[in-house]
């Protein structure tokens, strides 16, 4: 049984893929709470982080079980590797759950 869609893009991914809302970058480094330092990406077009709008159900493993997403709507995250896409004159990324790298603060 399908999940009503109830984000406010009108989209509901599919199976174990996120929409990721791109967040600006100002230009700095920054450092987690743990003292991990988090480089400036090199390319001005490349976004690595981003807020979680959307998810999937998940993915279905080879025994036909249904694997839940780990990640949440809210969550911040740090990505690689999605398709960009513009809902609402806004850009998003469509991303593999298993593209995402980190969940951040």
């Amino acid at each position: 049984m399908a999940k009503k869609d109830t984000n406010s893009l009108g989209i509901t991914p599919l199976a174990d893929r996120v929409v990721v809302e791109a967040l600006t970058d100002d230009g700095k480094e920054k450092k987690s709470a743990a003292g991990i330092i988090i480089p400036v990406a090199e390319k001005e077009d490349r976004v690595d982080r981003g807020k979680v709008v959307a998810v999937g159900e998940g993915r279905v493993d080879k025994d036909g079980n249904l694997v839940p997403m780990k990640v949440k709507v809210g969550n911040k995250v740090l990505f690689q590797w999605g398709d960009k896409v513009t809902i609402n004159e806004k850009e998003y990324f469509i991303v593999n759950e298993s593209s995402i790298l980190a969940i951040t603060k």
